[in-house]
C-alpha cells in the first residue's frame, strides 16, 4: 500500500523534500503511522507537535490511514 507524504515549512527542511510516495503494510492509525515516521525519519522525533491532515482535512490518532492517501505534516505555525 502507498501513501503520498506531504511536508510543509521545517519538516520539509528536515526530512529534505516536499513530498514521497511512502509504504504501509496495511490500513493504519494516525497514532501507529506518528510512531512508524519516526522510526523511519528520526528526525521527526517532535512529531506530536506537529499538526497531521489526510485528504486535505485534519487528523486526530484514531484516523486511520488507508491505500492512496494523501498525508501532510503540518509544523506549528506563528506569526506576528
Amino acid at each position: 500500500m502507498t501513501i503520498q507524504l506531504l511536508f510543509f515549512g521545517i519538516t520539509a527542511d528536515l526530512v529534505g523534500d516536499n513530498s514521497l510516495d511512502y509504504k504501509i503494510d496495511k490500513p493504519i492509525s494516525i497514532q501507529k503511522f506518528k510512531e512508524q515516521l519516526v522510526s523511519d525519519y528520526k528526525v521527526l522525533k517532535n512529531i506530536n507537535e506537529f499538526v497531521i491532515a489526510v485528504n486535505e482535512e485534519y487528523a486526530n490518532d484514531e484516523l486511520i490511514i488507508k491505500d492512496g492517501d494523501v498525508v501532510a505534516i503540518i509544523p506549528p505555525v506563528s506569526g506576528g
